[in-house]
């Protein structure tokens, strides 16, 4: 038993030895990682992040910049446009589209590729046949062909010429271009209007409009209140009309509600409640010099109202 238990030298060498080097990995996996915690590692991520960071930010830069490049040429660009519009100003004439050249369109405010447009139009065997056609031209604003649309003139070829058919008497041709005539301004229809000298349909269209809002003109002087209507063109198409002041529709202010009072051109919605809330005191509004009364309404506001005011009863 004693022999069992009993080591030589070199063994009990041995067993230190072996000893040791397990007590030398145990420590070496415990404090390895302490002295040597992925330093390397962390520093290659840490950096590969500071990379990518710098790399979007730079590309937030590039964006913003661009922005800025955009916002600035657009507004660079809109003050050209309005520098150009003042240095160049243009002035409006009758013209025909068929036979203008482009000199004639820079003239009357159109820019030189929409008249270079027109040339084209014209040279591949296109033709204007009525004001509506002009607006078809690839380029022109809505509103430049509205300003533009009482000067269009268009004259009729001879192949244009429409002859009227009988069966006996040879007559002479009909043109169908405006003339100078007169019309009554209270019964005249879109159609009729469009034969005036300076009425293209947009405005033979608003001068309806308005006259269906009013309940018919008392003046010829009232077309001045069309919407759009320029002072130039009225004086141009101002001889051309009469008005018989009997046609006007009267507005019955003993029935009328607030809705339908301030529907007329001439009254707000406060003068119209006004009104309304005067006749409910009075119960029945008998003459034009009891709304007097109201603050709301002025004395113009009244001269203007006394051809469409009726106290009557209807």
């Amino acid at each position: 038993m004693k022999d069992f238990f009993f080591f030589s030298k070199s063994q009990r060498i041995g067993v230190l030895t072996l000893i040791a080097l397990i007590l030398l990995t145990i420590a070496a996996t415990h404090l390895l990682p302490l002295l040597f915690h992925d330093d390397d590692a962390d520093h290659m991520a840490t950096q590969e992040f500071q990379n990518e960071l710098k790399a979007f930010e730079d590309s937030l830069q590039e964006q913003q910049k661009y922005r800025s490049y955009n916002k600035s040429g657009w507004q660079q660009s809109a003050h050209r446009t309005r520098k150009q519009t003042e240095e160049y100003p243009y002035q409006l004439f009758p013209f025909d589209p068929n036979t203008a050249d482009s000199a004639d369109f820079v003239r009357l405010g159109l820019r030189p590729y929409i008249a270079g447009n027109i040339l084209k139009y014209r040279a591949k065997g296109g033709k204007f046949r009525k004001p509506e056609d002009f607006a078809r031209i690839y380029g022109i604003p809505e509103e430049k062909y509205r300003e533009l649309e009482p000067y269009i003139q268009i004259q009729k070829t001879e192949t244009e010429i429409v002859p009227v058919k009988t069966d006996t008497t040879p007559r002479k041709p009909v043109f169908t271009q405006k003339k100078d005539t007169v019309l009554e301004l209270n019964t005249a229809d879109t159609t009729e209007l469009m034969m005036i000298r300076g009425i293209g349909r947009w405005y033979a269209q608003s001068i309806v409009r308005y006259r269906e809002q009013l309940g018919g003109f008392y003046r010829v002087e009232q077309l001045r209140e069309v919407p759009h209507m320029n002072e130039e063109n009225y004086l141009r198409i101002k001889d051309s009309f009469t008005v018989d002041s009997s046609l006007v529709t009267p507005l019955y202010v003993n029935r009328a509600s607030v809705e339908s009072l301030k529907r007329h051109p001439y009254l707000t919605f406060t003068q119209a409640r006004a009104i309304y809330e005067l006749r409910r005191l009075k119960i029945k509004l008998s003459d034009l010099e009891q709304l007097r009364t109201l603050d709301e309404l002025s004395d113009a506001d009244l001269q203007r109202l006394r051809p469409y005011l009726s106290f009557e009863t209807p």
